[in-house]
Formats: structure tokens, sequence, C-alpha cells
């Protein structure tokens, strides 16, 4: 951790969510104990995939493949190496814990008129290129959610985690699409619905996408590394909720991580 940069300069780049930088700062860490250089950045789904296939960005952490970032990639992926998933990200739709399981269990429990009643039927998500944005706006025509007054409108990493602050601070009753891993899962105990249509995708693999043409630069070590790096959902978990609850920087993050996990 302590090896001075001395190697070609490497660029990670992330999506704009917490959990994504968390995961891009132990990716940073590894690639300068190998005594690389790096560069950050970030940037909304779409737009950080497209920076990659210009060749602005090295290293992506990371492509959930097959179902939410598979559109993105495929434009390059002759272009691309993937590694070994470091998580198994999925999305889902949840309730705060205190909505009885008897009164809403899956989606379509929502459209009950005794349900809709209670329930808020406005959904607010992340930004509109996300994977779980993307299928959520879909599930409010699929499931007849929009006849019963539901609607769905993406918006920001902070709007959303306000949000269910909020909501759960008033008791209220109400649906938030979400994914694991998020640190909401872990500080709220937010209980998944049952969606039998499958349009949330499917238990994706959260890979590492290099350019192939920066593959040559990066250390085999560092490579081999990034490879058997297995964070897991509970590690990126852990990691989200030392950002958003214990207030450390994601550095700071991957620095405890990697200490407890050599």
């Amino acid at each position: 951790m302590n090896t001075p940069p001395s190697g070609p300069t490497i660029t990670v780049g992330n999506i704009a969510l917490s959990f994504h930088r968390a995961t891009a700062a132990v990716t940073r860490r590894v690639l300068e104990a190998h005594g690389h250089r790096v560069e950050s950045i970030e940037a909304p789904h779409e737009q950080l995939f497209r920076l990659q296939a210009e060749g602005r960005v090295d290293v992506l952490v990371s492509a959930w493949l097959p179902s939410s970032h598979h559109t993105y990639l495929a434009a390059y992926r002759d272009q691309a190496h993937l590694l070994a998933p470091h998580y198994q990200p999925y999305c889902v739709w949840a309730v705060p814990p205190y909505v009885p399981a008897e009164a809403v269990r899956e989606v379509a429990d929502l459209a009950r008129p005794d349900v809709a009643a209670r329930v808020t039927r406005a959904i607010d998500g992340i930004n509109p290129g996300a994977g779980i944005s993307r299928f959520s706006a879909r599930m409010v025509t699929a499931y007849g959610l929009d006849r019963a007054g539901y609607t769905f409108t993406p918006g920001t990493e902070a709007g959303f985690i306000a949000r269910v602050e909020q909501g759960i601070a008033d008791r209220e009753w109400f649906v938030i699409p979400l994914w694991r891993p998020q640190y909401l899962n872990r500080r709220h105990h937010l209980r998944p619905l049952a969606e039998p249509k499958g349009l949330l995708g499917t238990v994706d693999a959260a890979a590492p996408v290099i350019r192939r043409a920066s593959l040559g630069h990066i250390h085999p070590e560092a490579l081999a590394r990034l490879d058997a790096l297995h964070l897991g959902n509970d590690g990126v978990e852990e990691l989200d909720a030392w950002i958003n609850t214990d207030g450390l920087t994601p550095l700071q993050a991957a620095d405890r991580y990697l200490a407890a996990h050599p």
C-alpha cells in the first residue's frame, strides 16, 4: 500500500453512485500498491461506458452483466476484457419493514384498491440510465400500476436517499426501486417484493471492464489481484455504509476494508 507510484498512469472510471465509488477506491488502492499512478473519473451510467469506448477510461468499475449494463457495453465489447466479478448485484422493489407482508407481498399487490389507498403512489428512483430505472418505468405499465395512479420518476442519488430516510422517519407506506448492494438495505432492513414477471432482470455479475489496449500497461500482479478480488454484496454494502453512515471517504473505506481483508 505504501509503494511510491512509478508505473504508467491508469484511469479508473466509476458510475456516479456511492457504492461504485467504494469499489473503484479498492481498485485504485490495488493499482497503487503495484506502482501505478491512478486518475479517477466518474459519470452517469451510459456516459461512463461511452467514455471507455472513446479510450478515456482504462478500467471501468463495474459492468453489471447481463441485465443492467449489457446494452452499454455491447457497442465496444470486442475492445474490452472482463475480469472475474467482484460481487453479484440484483434489482428489487422494496417496502419498509413495517409494511405488513400480508398486505404487500408482491408487486401486483400494490394495485389492489385497499393498498393503493394507503401507499404513496409517486415512486422515486435514481438516474434514468440505471438498469433499475429502466426496469421500473416498464413495471408501472406491465403491472397495471399506472391505472391505479402510480408514477415512476427518476432522480438523483441524494434525492433518492433523502426520500427513503424521510419516508422511514414518517412511517410512510412507500415502495422504492432498490438493488443490492446498497447500504440502505443494511440500515433499514427494507423488504423486497416478489416480482414474478421477471422485469427486474437476473442476478448480475459485476465485472471490472478493462480496455484491451490498456492491458499491457497494467502490472500483471495488479491484474491478477483484481481478477481474484471478491468483495461480495455484503462487502460492498459494508464499504457503502462506512461512507454514508460513518462519514469515511471512499479511499478511507477502501483502506479499512483492505486492512481487514488482506
